[in-house]
């Protein structure tokens, strides 16, 4: 019985004296980008493209929106302390979703939330979760969706072991997403909300956002990075809602041809501009979604008349209800709306990949 107590006590003595201990998050897997040659690892475009792109643009690019980290531990606590690039602040979007940190773990093969790290300040240190059994589990996590991270340290107990993934999920050959705000993940409440990072996690298979806020605007440059990134099994267009009519009209095609070259035979999937909830009251948003949905066709069926194959456009019909529930601000999603985003491409997906 002395004995018993003895090793009981000893036990509880070792966890009360363990301390978090950080680790450098550059030695884990980073998942979610198109290039490699950025000018710190947390971001999305390469440096060659510094000053070829509007001032707008390479700044957004810039932010961590679709790239997650991966690694595995014994830990029963995980932290995080990072440092945001800008300290980015909005008035429709939580703190948690523009520079916070999102925690998952794989459970039979499927990711389970496990925490948020949320920020303080520019740097910040938080707990992500804790008390739990002191098991080797898998873990991927999401970085911020609105603002950049310039540093980022993973905290395990002192005790504990933290090492490279030995299950090799997300698989590695990405959908590549394109788009505008909504695509970057405005507005989650948390970056695992985001629907790019929905769908890494019901398909195990790694997506690359690049969507950048305002400013999907069909840039050549955007292009042909997207063009540059081998073994792409899909690319999904959703540029609509910051294109105008004329942009639509005269650089969709450009565009399209240009990754076209690189992937001859891969599908492509365009996506119409959403029927925004204040459409149904606001004329001015119900003209300019129906002009912008009609040129996207106008142009989409062009190019099927000219014989370009594997091609698709999803309709915006059913993309997120029409009960008005699924935004923040009669445009950008809720977490609800961004589930209903993922349930209406998951089937697509499936079919157009196979997954």
């Amino acid at each position: 019985m002395r004995t018993i107590v003895f090793c009981i006590t000893l036990a509880a003595s070792v966890m009360l004296h363990s301390q978090i201990v950080y680790h450098n998050a550059d030695q884990f897997p980073l998942l979610g980008k198109a290039t490699t040659h950025t000018l710190t690892r947390y971001e999305r475009l390469p440096d060659s493209l510094e000053h070829k792109l509007r001032p707008q643009l390479w700044s957004l690019g810039r932010n961590s929106a679709g790239l997650a980290i991966r690694f595995r531990s014994n830990s029963t606590t995980i932290a995080a302390h990072w440092e945001s690039l800008f300290n980015n602040a909005m008035n429709h979007m939580t703190a948690t979703g523009i520079r916070g940190l999102d925690l998952y773990t794989l459970i039979d093969g499927q990711w389970r939330f496990a925490g948020s790290g949320r920020p303080q300040r520019k740097e910040s240190r938080a707990v992500i979760i804790s008390n739990m059994k002191p098991e080797m589990r898998e873990y991927m996590l999401f970085l911020s969706l609105y603002d950049g991270v310039s540093s980022l340290e993973i905290g395990v107990d002192s005790l504990s072991i933290i090492e490279q993934p030995q299950v090799d999920l997300p698989r590695r050959e990405p959908i590549i997403a394109y788009g505008t705000s909504i695509l970057q993940g405005g507005c989650a409440t948390r970056p695992g909300m985001a629907h790019t990072n929905i769908l890494m996690r019901r398909f195990n298979r790694e997506f690359i956002n690049l969507g950048f806020s305002g400013n999907g605007r069909l840039d050549y440059e955007i292009a042909h990075v997207i063009a540059a990134v081998p073994r792409v099994p899909l690319f999904i267009l959703d540029f609509v809602p910051n294109a105008s009519v004329e942009e639509i009209r005269t650089k969709m095609e450009p565009f399209y041809r240009i990754i076209r070259a690189k992937h001859p035979n891969t599908p492509i999937l365009f996506v119409e501009d959403p029927i925004f909830a204040h459409a149904l009251f606001d004329q001015s948003i119900d003209k300019e979604v129906r002009e912008k949905n009609a040129m996207l066709h106008t142009v989409f069926d062009a190019l099927q008349a000219q014989g370009e194959k594997d091609i698709y456009l999803l309709s915006s019909k059913d993309m997120i209800g029409m009960d008005g529930e699924a935004t923040v601000d009669g445009i950008h999603f809720t977490d609800l709306g961004f589930v209903r985003y993922a349930d209406q491409l998951t089937p697509v997906i499936q079919l157009l990949t196979g997954f």
